[in-house]
């Protein structure tokens, strides 16, 4: 057996307090070590002694699997963990005290790992390998617990790569995911209210968790009560937060009625509400309309997020709230067509469908922020990027088929959309659409760009279909 050990120091600008708090939940080490590439807390509830955690590592092309368990906790000054795996185990410890200026917190971390195997044989190119992965994971502990500022702006290769289609898809893959430099969620949310539509399952859900680790009280939004119940059982697992600051809104969102009327009860609850996240969505194979007579992927994507936000925007307005709608990549090969927002029967393409609501959400997103803007309020719309979902495998089977091992997981497809509602220096971007943090073009084939008329001709057009009033009309 080796043993190499190896010790770093760090110091974050931010209280022990802080610190102590992002670090206890060490699930949050994939969001600053470069090694890491999943991780995940295994023990439901708050994190304490004996809490578990997977953490998968990516050694090289290779990747390693190890159980980590938090021995002790001093709260606000020390954690202990041991890891273990196929011919490795650890023994780590981070304590945390206050700098010299009492301005920041030094955090000095050691790390004793002892190899067996074909790990102890190759020692000698182990020991400078550990010596690197552990400088680089505290350089990224530090970046994580520092609130950035600047405001994001795309950069040219994400430009270049976007106009050149192909290789901007394939930035839609986990592979853009772990290209960002900043993949960190640590300001918290603690006297926040957030509201999450489509929270039941799939990147709804996760975006309700990881906004309830930050601290906020979140209300899940969905239609069916086993699921509602069973996702805020999740969420509190996942957060380890007050079980009381996990809610559910019971309600099927297809009708103008059932989003008015979850949007005064969100009001009710929250009449400050600082995160609106429309997230439901939907892509039907055939051909649909709901109660109040409208095409079902029509009202579902643009009709329902239109009504629920114009109905808490009072409340919204209150808290300088911030609104994330989410669209989708499949947006770009469409514009923005108000006669083709209510196909035929006869004429009927799920995709196309669902890539003209999504436009639709854009535009509209966008002409909230012209509108509604100077009372406070940010808007944004978002793309997630390709999503493993069980809605994408059900919907494009074949595209999920072949991309299946490249395909984003939930937790990387809800980061932008926990990062909107939750960074300072995201509110700079308001109107923007937003994909890995970044501003990036709404339009990349001819004849797809929206005009302001236009988007608010859309606005104009919605207000007459539903028949609701707006916010600041009466």
């Amino acid at each position: 057996m080796t043993t190499i050990t190896t010790e770093r120091r760090g110091t974050a600008p931010r209280s022990t307090a802080d610190c102590y708090r992002y670090l206890v939940d060490f699930s949050t080490c994939e969001q600053w070590d470069p090694a890491v590439y999943r991780a995940e807390k295994l023990t439901p509830g708050a994190p304490g002694p004996g809490t578990e955690f997977r953490v998968i590592v990516s050694i090289g092309p290779k990747r390693k699997t190890l159980r980590y368990r938090l021995d002790g906790v001093a709260p606000g000054e020390r954690l202990e963990l041991t890891g273990r795996g196929a011919g490795i185990k650890t023994r780590e410890t981070l304590t945390l005290r206050p700098s010299a200026d009492e301005a920041g917190t030094v955090i000095d971390y050691t790390g004793e790992f002892s190899l067996r195997g074909p790990l102890a044989r190759a020692a000698r190119f182990a020991r400078p390998a550990i010596k690197r992965m552990t400088a680089q994971a505290m350089r990224g502990l530090i970046d994580a617990l520092t609130v950035k500022t600047t405001t994001p702006r795309q950069g040219w290769a994400s430009y270049l790569a976007d106009r050149t289609l192909l290789p901007g898809e394939a930035l839609y893959t986990d592979r853009g995911y772990f290209a960002m430099r900043d993949r960190s969620h640590a300001e918290f949310m603690d006297e926040a209210n957030v509201a999450v539509t489509g929270a039941t399952g799939g990147i709804g859900r996760t975006i309700a968790a990881e906004y309830a680790r930050l601290g906020a009280r979140v209300l899940l939004i969905g239609r069916n009560a086993e699921r509602l119940a069973a996702a805020a059982e999740h969420v509190r697992g996942f957060a380890g937060c007050d079980p009381s600051k996990v809610e559910t809104v019971e309600i099927d969102l297809a009708s103008v009625a059932g989003a008015q009327s979850a949007g005064r009860d969100i009001a009710r609850r929250a009449p400050r509400l600082d995160v609106l996240v429309n997230n439901a969505g939907a892509l039907f194979d055939a051909y649909g309309e709901t109660d109040d007579g409208f095409e079902q992927t029509l009202a579902i994507n643009l009709i329902a997020p239109f009504v629920l936000t114009e109905t808490v925007m009072a409340a919204l307005v209150a808290a300088q709230g911030r609104v994330v709608n989410m669209s989708s990549g499949g947006m770009y090969a469409k514009g923005l067509d108000r006669t083709a927002l209510e196909p035929k029967p006869a004429d009927y393409s799920g995709l196309a469908a669902y890539a003209r609501t999504k436009r639709a959400l854009v535009a509209l997103s966008h002409h909230w922020y012209r509108r509604y803007g100077d009372e406070g309020v940010v808007f944004n719309a978002m793309h997630p990027g390709w999503v493993d979902t069980p809605g994408v495998a059900d919907a494009l089977p074949r595209f999920h088929l072949l991309l299946r091992p490249i395909l984003r997981d939930t937790r990387m497809g809800a980061d932008t959309a926990v990062w909107l509602g939750s960074a300072r220096r995201a509110a700079a971007l308001n109107g923007a659409f937003v994909f890995d943090r970044t501003p990036r073009p709404t339009a990349l084939l001819p004849g797809t760009a929206v005009k302001p008329s236009e988007a608010q001709s859309l606005y104009g057009w919605l207000r007459n279909k539903t028949g609701i009033d707006v916010h600041g009309l009466r």
